[in-house]
């Protein structure tokens, strides 16, 4: 059996003091007592909320090779007989651990961040690089204090590529993570009005994401949105960081990496890129124009990394959607295919705006209709009610006519879409739109659900696919 640690590596990276006797290493590391696999080192870290310590004896029956704890929480532990290290706080003790992973690894490193298109591209660049070598990348969405410090220790040491997504909500929170992870490359995928409620303009939010450009490596690379509005700040903020490397990505001509022509499907794109000087014809299983500028970055950040682009562009071919993050279902109806995209993780304008154009992309069947079931975007502060009643620019005009709308700050596009022109059902939330969806969807529709993570409306998807369950034989995941 392979070790991820052996024991000796790991309570030396974290200064601990073993406790028992110690097994030879560890096969994983796990912060979660509910998914945690035998033979995994379990970090009792404390949380806002909860606490590791109170779940050391589940960890345990599961089958923890060892436990990670705090010294002032020792005497609670009581007569636990598991081999243990002890360490005075056990979130900067994973923190250590991580930052020894990243010295020990020879891999190419590269982190994303952004306002919009984090996971996607992170994901993006797991499938790809998958084609060319042995990739580690962060689970989820595995982008904060503690996300960050886990996705590093648990990275082993003979990877390839290793990616990493960083997030924030407030200033000052890319800075020590990014220090940590020291990548060769980084993303800034998109700046847009995410989180705007903790900042007073896209200009604040622009700069905390350039935090990024801090932890770049020497001779590395910052690899920037050249169709974004903020790209000459994100420039000045990466020379002003000392970053060898400026480069951008997108439709702009004087992009390093460009989008020479780009054909949009209901289910793949088909575009042409220049890359390194050389067009490459790619197909990309996954749809949205979002997706193709995604794609661009990935495409950018394998050639800094010195990836076979060829190999690379292939395998763009059988990329996916996430869960919550464009996934396509066809359900079956008993007379006729409904198609669901579930875009239920996340959402703010930028993200909102390429959701749409996705949905009104999407071609129906028969007498269907597309259908847009929003919910509120959230953390966007005073500016709140101006930007959903903005939404209404993406909907009036195009092929959306039906729209159901949850949570109180919807309650602002509901209220400046025309009554003549939108059929617009609205409630509180998603428990009261159940029902009146479940009752309104009819084959050939085509339903798109987007909505902030925390509005919940994941349950509506779920109802969905319960009620209409996707037809094993037409079953088709974007």
């Amino acid at each position: 059996m392979s070790h991820l640690w052996t024991s000796e590596a790991l309570v030396a990276a974290m200064d601990g003091r073993p406790l028992g006797p110690m097994p030879d290493g560890i096969s994983g590391i796990s912060i979660d007592s509910r998914s945690l696999q035998p033979g995994d080192a379990f970090f009792a870290i404390k949380g806002e909320t909860m606490d590791g310590h109170d779940f050391a004896t589940a960890a345990v029956k599961a089958g923890a090779g060892l436990l990670v704890v705090a010294e002032g929480r020792l005497p609670s532990l009581g007569r636990l007989t598991a081999p243990m290290v002890v360490v005075e706080d056990v979130l900067v003790a994973l923190g250590r651990l991580g930052e020894a992973a990243r010295a020990r690894s020879a891999a190419k490193i590269i982190a994303v961040t952004g306002s919009a298109g984090k996971t996607t591209t992170k994901e993006a660049l797991r499938h790809v690089l998958s084609a060319v070598g042995k990739v580690h990348a962060s689970a989820q969405s595995f982008n904060n204090h503690w996300g960050v410090p886990l996705t590093l220790a648990r990275m082993p040491a003979d990877c390839d590529y290793a990616v990493f997504e960083i997030g924030m909500n407030h200033p000052d929170e890319i800075r020590p993570l990014v220090k940590m992870v020291r990548p060769h490359v980084a993303i800034i995928t998109l700046i847009a009005a995410a989180h705007l409620g903790f900042f007073c303009n896209l200009d604040e939010i622009a700069m905390a994401k350039a935090e990024i450009f801090e932890g770049i490596e020497p001779d590395g690379a910052a690899l920037l949105n050249r169709d974004d509005a903020r790209w000459k700040l994100l420039e000045k903020m990466a020379r002003g960081a000392g970053v060898a490397h400026i480069l951008g990505f997108g439709e702009n001509a004087r992009s390093t990496f460009r989008l020479m022509k780009c054909e949009l499907y209901a289910d793949h794109s088909r575009i042409i890129a220049r890359i390194g000087g050389a067009d490459i014809a790619i197909r990309i299983g996954a749809p949205g124009r979002h997706i193709v500028q995604n794609a661009l970055a990935v495409l950018g950040a394998a050639y800094l990394a010195g990836a076979d682009i060829e190999k690379v562009g292939a395998a763009f071919a059988d990329l996916s959607a996430e869960r919550g993050r464009g996934r396509r279902h066809i359900l079956h109806h008993p007379d006729g295919p409904i198609t669901l995209i579930d875009e239920s993780y996340n959402a703010n304008p930028a993200s909102m705006g390429a959701a749409m154009a996705l949905l009104n992309a999407t071609p129906v069947s028969g007498e269907g209709r597309r259908i847009a079931v929003l919910g509120d975007m959230l953390e966007l502060g005073e500016h709140s009610r101006k930007l959903h009643a903005a939404l209404a620019s993406l909907i009036v005009g195009t092929g959306t006519h039906t729209v159901f709308l949850g949570g109180p700050e919807m309650r602002a596009l509901a209220d400046a879409l025309p009554a003549g022109e939108v059929e617009t059902q609205y409630r509180t939330g998603a428990e009261e739109l159940k029902p009146l969806l479940l009752s309104a969807v009819r084959p050939g529709d085509v339903v798109m659900v987007k909505s902030s993570k925390g509005i919940g409306f994941s349950k509506l998807v779920e109802a969905l696919l319960g009620r209409f369950p996707p037809d094993a034989a037409a079953y088709k995941a974007q």
